[in-house]
């Protein structure tokens, strides 16, 4: 449940504080973690202390001290250093910062465990009160983002999140699967007014600093906010939307909101049968998938520049007749010219459904 690093860490502290080494072992006698390298012999002297059930033994200027939690042992530190009554007391103030290091690892894995449950609708609402009582975690206004690193960086992406997240008492920062991070952030105390632009500066932040600090380049979704713990789950998924929806039509942003998907929201609820009908409607077998790479680029390069004919030709690198040439070609084989706006509109929806339409047959729809 606590890393060894962390154990370390405090032990570190605890020699710079009295100049004593230590090593710390498993209620087993197994070595974990020390500042020093185990002497001779060291193991065999644990073990019998474990097997003695005492709280503390002394051995050739090492004293062992049990470190136990909820009246069970957990670990025996051992610090080497003379057996006198001074040494005693900095022995069991070591044990007791230990001690509160355990417990609050203990409590903080609870906490994110049960907010993982919550998140992925393993709770029933009533359960999830009672629980929230015992780990005192209040009803505040949160929202959910998901961070998709899109590889297994996720004990990095997680350290981070918690570093350059701001992180107060009231957010917690989950690893869900292999390739996404969820921050559940606390944003109670944000201004209504400027609430949508603070949410999207704390995407912005994510994505930022990720890149920055761990060359990790992330997708961030988030969902809307939401007042009780119960429903922070509606916008996990809102936000896991949000990312799915962003990853299949806007392919160039880094950052979705769920109350920013625009007409991409309609599309990717559609039903399959409606698609293949308004497909066949306007390209009847001539659909966008049977296109050649020129005339997609041409497309695509149209739409960019809000359908500007100058721009797009000096953009394409071709003269502009040439591309009045490829636009008539593409009118005459769809019958829907692209200068035209409502034309325009009509294909672009068309190639978001072909879009999604594929999508669909790759997930076995």
């Amino acid at each position: 449940m606590i890393t060894n690093q962390k154990l370390k860490k405090s032990l570190e502290e605890i020699k710079n504080i009295t100049s004593f080494d230590a090593i710390l072992y498993s209620a087993k006698g197994k070595h974990l973690t020390g500042t020093v390298e185990e002497p001779e012999h060291s193991d065999i002297f644990v073990k019998e202390f474990i097997v003695s059930e005492e709280d503390v033994r002394e051995k050739n200027d090492a004293i062992a001290f049990a470190v136990e939690i909820d009246s069970e042992l957990e670990y025996v530190l051992v610090m080497f250093c003379p057996y006198t009554s001074e040494n005693l007391v900095i022995g069991r103030m070591a044990v007791c910062q230990l001690r509160t290091l355990v417990l609050g690892e203990s409590e903080r894995y609870d906490r994110n465990n049960f907010i993982q449950n919550i998140l992925l609708g393993n709770m029933l609402g009533s359960d999830i009160i009672n629980r929230a009582k015992k780990l005192h975690i209040e009803n505040r206004k949160r929202v959910v983002y998901v961070i998709d690193t899109g590889k297994n960086c996720n004990e990095i992406a997680v350290e981070l999140v918690k570093n350059l997240a701001d992180i107060r008492s009231g957010d917690f920062v989950v690893a869900m699967d292999e390739h996404n991070v969820v921050l559940v952030k606390d944003v109670e105390d944000i201004d209504q007014a400027k609430l949508q632009e603070k949410l999207s500066s704390i995407a912005g932040s994510l994505v930022d600093n990720l890149l920055a600090e761990a060359m990790i380049k992330v997708r961030v979704g988030y969902g809307n906010p939401t007042d009780v713990l119960p429903k922070i789950a509606e916008s996990y998924q809102e936000a896991k939307m949000a990312l799915e929806v962003g990853r299949l039509f806007y392919v160039e942003k880094e950052i979705m909101a769920y109350d920013r998907l625009g007409i991409g929201r309609l599309i990717y609820q559609l039903p399959l049968s409606l698609c293949k009908m308004f497909i066949k409607e306007i390209f009847d077998d001539n659909t966008p998938d049977n296109f050649d790479e020129e005339t997609l680029t041409t497309i695509n390069k149209f739409f960019e520049n809000s359908l500007n004919v100058s721009e797009t030709s000096r953009q394409l690198y071709i003269h502009r007749n040439t591309l009045v040439y490829r636009l008539d070609k593409l009118e005459k084989s769809t019958g829907l010219d692209l200068r035209i706006f409502d034309d325009a509109i009509t294909f672009k929806i068309a190639l978001m459904v072909v879009k999604y339409m594929n999508y669909l047959e790759t997930i076995d729809y």
